[in-house]
């Protein structure tokens, strides 16, 4: 390795989590501030969290409930071609 082009490294530096968590961490800062650790992380915690960034989340489930609603009226239109096929088929 060449000499003096490494930053320094930290192997117990102090990570600190939004929600007041602190652990420690090899780094090549002395301190680092996380949003999200693994003590409130959803996928860890097994708890539904929902970080919602300009309302993302609501309009994903608005565009679910509307793809529902369209495939349900398609899904009974189909039923009536059916119907009909098969009384045209009958005569």
């Amino acid at each position: 390795m060449k000499k003096d082009i490494h930053p320094q490294y930290f192997p117990e530096a102090k990570a600190t989590c939004a929600c007041g968590s602190t652990f420690t961490v090899g780094s090549t800062k002395p301190e680092l501030n996380v949003e999200i650790c693994s003590a409130c992380h959803p996928f860890y915690t097994g708890k539904e969290k929902l970080i919602d960034t300009a309302g993302r989340v609501d309009r994903f489930r608005k565009m679910q409930t509307k793809k529902t609603e369209i495939s349900a009226k398609k899904g009974v239109k189909k039923e009536r071609v059916k119907k009909q096929t098969i009384e045209a088929k009958k005569r």
